[in-house]
């Protein structure tokens, strides 16, 4: 049998190397730092690949590498690699998420020490032969209130350290329910202002996404306790550093300690130079510890996926055996599509998921189908790119319960329902498939449709009574919003109805908070699936 062929292109330990190695069925080539175009000429004949973040693994490196099965990307952000190009070709894209937590959550800690104690300030002083203790004062950790954004994996970590400091941890993080909370010890925040009002030391370990960038910028540093200290080795802009520099020269935030910036690998930043700033060049995941894990990691996973097996890492869906999703593309589908109503419709979180299976559904590997729905719930709100593979965990490590039932029978309507409960509140929905495969919308929140689901729609609750249709149709023309299809349900008893409008182009705010004003509507909310 002819070997499989592994090309390594950027730096990753000497035991992940070994290990592809080692292994009898592979061949291994290392060429750290390939220029480009030899790459793409020979690139075609391997099954594998391995890189980092510099190689672009896009739509013309694809066309190259005809006979590619797996990229691995040691590391965790996929930025520089073409996911749906991959997904498209059938090649899977695995990474390495949990490697460096650990060194990420030491490095924050680091950091919180140093801009605490001015350390960066009195190594300055020594090197300039001066011996200046009264003006490098610092404060201590103990009894301090730690504030911190995100608790996830990172934010745990963090913690469960700083618990041993005794220090009182708050933290805001609408994704995560009260159960872990009290389970980790940490005072929830209710809202962002809530944390920034109690918190003496804040850091930050979200996603950078449009609703986190430049969360933390003149306003929010105003609602701060004077003398605030913050901390960031997420991603650069999660703090305005402009907003930051101002605050420190007017004595309202002490100090903050970042390791990456907007900026990068060339800073421009207005902190840069400031005694009370302590600046790293993205050090967070660069231990010794932390590479020889990473290099190990993606060396087991591309080793996985080149054996046929299952792997917990896998970016995209086609990681699954394709006998596995024989019959079920659209069941996948569904699955998905109801799991990311809820956190665009709904702001608490899950405490618990149920699925009901029900007629011919039931009889497909449903686990499966959950974990669709699991990807679908979490994928939005998360920092990593939750797959099939992983949201089970995903789940687990969030404290929300999973639950499957099955109602087998021939008179059993096919169809897959979902429940996701938030304490008392209970979000509904619920779907069927065509025999063509066609995924069909067939209730939410007890409204009942027969809607094929759209990249772009529109839920809009309103009171059942004449005229609603039309304008919502007229205000949408207005704003250049085509419709290409529209649902209405109602619940007679109550008085009210609900619309789902398809349409072909994204919906601005202003358009919703429009729609919201009119007369009879009582929400309206835009959706991407």
């Amino acid at each position: 049998m002819d070997k499989k062929k592994v090309i390594v292109v950027e730096r990753i330990s000497d035991k992940g190397v070994e290990m592809l190695k080692a292994q009898p069925d592979l061949e291994v080539d290392v060429k750290f730092d390939i220029p480009r175009e030899e790459l793409l000429k020979i690139v075609g004949d391997y099954d594998a690949i391995i890189v980092r973040s510099v190689t672009k693994v896009n739509e013309e490196f694809y066309k190259a590498a005809k006979n590619l099965k797996v990229v691995g990307r040691a590391g965790n952000g996929v930025d520089n690699i073409d996911i749906e190009g991959a997904t498209k070709r059938g090649i899977i894209v695995v990474n390495t998420p949990e490697a460096n937590v650990i060194s990420a959550a030491e490095h924050t800690i680091g950091l919180m020490l140093a801009s605490c104690r001015n350390t960066v300030r009195a190594q300055k002083m020594i090197e300039s032969r001066v011996w200046d203790r009264k003006n490098l004062k610092g404060v201590e950790l103990y009894h301090k209130t730690l504030g911190i954004i995100g608790l996830g994996r990172i934010g745990t970590l963090v913690t469960k350290r700083m618990q041993a400091f005794e220090m009182k941890v708050i933290a805001y993080d609408p994704y995560i329910p009260d159960a872990r909370f009290k389970r980790l010890g940490v005072e929830k925040c209710e809202t962002l202002d809530d944390l920034l009002a109690k918190a003496d030391i804040i850091t930050i370990h979200t996603p950078k996404t449009e609703e986190t960038i430049n969360m933390i910028g003149k306003e929010e540093l105003k609602k701060c306790k004077k003398g605030v200290r913050l901390v960031n080795c997420a991603r650069g802009g999660l703090y305005n550093e402009q907003a930051v520099a101002e605050a420190i020269q007017e004595g309202q935030v002490a100090s903050i300690g970042l390791d990456v910036l907007v900026d990068e690998p060339k800073p421009i930043s207005p902190l840069i130079g400031l005694d009370q700033c302590v600046l790293t060049p993205h050090l967070g995941a660069d231990t010794v510890e932390a590479q020889d894990k990473v290099g190990i990691s993606i060396a087991q996973e591309v080793v996985n996926v080149l054996n046929g097996q299952m792997v917990p890492n896998a970016v995209n869906l086609p990681a699954l055996h394709p006998q596995e999703l024989e019959g079920m593309l659209g069941y996948l589908q569904l699955g998905e599509c109801l799991g990311k109503l809820y956190y665009q419709l709904e702001k608490d979180p899950v405490d618990k998921v149920e699925v009901v299976y029900e007629g011919p559904a039931a009889n497909l590997e449903t686990t499966l189908i959950t974990r669709s729905i699991l990807k679908g719930l979490f994928d939005p709100i998360l920092k990593e790119r939750v797959n099939m593979v992983n949201a089970e965990l995903a789940a687990e490590t969030r404290g929300v319960a999973v639950v499957e039932g099955k109602m087998n029978g021939e008179d059993r309507l096919n169809r897959v329902s979902v429940k996701i409960s938030s304490g008392n509140k209970v979000f509904t929905a619920a779907g069927m498939v065509a025999p063509d495969e066609t995924p069909h919308i067939t209730e939410v929140q007890g409204y009942h449709y027969d809607l094929v689901p759209e990249h772009y729609m529109i839920l809009a609750k309103n009171d059942d009574k004449p005229g609603m249709i039309g304008q919502m149709g007229t205000l949408l023309g207005a704003a250049h919003v085509n419709i290409a299809n529209m649902q209405v349900a109602r619940k007679p008893k109550t008085g009210n109805a609900m619309m789902i409008m398809t349409v072909d182009s994204p919906v601005e705010k202003v358009t919703l908070q429009m729609i919201a004003g009119l007369d009879g509507i009582q929400s309206a909310d835009f959706v991407t699936l």
